[in-house]
């Protein structure tokens, strides 16, 4: 049973809050993981919880926050075993 996944999300994703964004969104929905910046301008994230806060998540990916503009998002849905403690923006 799927219990997280990752995704990549292209478009106009750095230097605009989106890491926060992530962040925020994954602290209201109970989720553990992390997110970051990747070197080709890519934001990329692995999200661990409850599927049906994971699916809220992604839906609320294809948004962003104001000033941003999502391409498009490359996901997997995965079986994750690491626990983390929180929700973490890395690099």
């Amino acid at each position: 049973m799927f219990n997280a996944f990752t995704a990549s999300i292209r478009g106009r994703v750095q230097g605009v809050g989106f890491r926060y964004f992530v962040e925020r969104l994954a602290g209201e929905l109970n989720l553990t993981g992390w997110v970051r910046n990747q070197p080709d301008g890519s934001v990329e994230l692995l999200a661990k919880g409850e599927v049906s806060a994971l699916e809220r998540l992604l839906q609320r990916l294809e948004e962003g926050p104001i000033g941003s503009r999502v391409d498009k998002i490359d996901s997997q849905w995965l079986q994750e075993p690491q626990n983390f403690k929180g929700f973490e923006i890395r690099g």
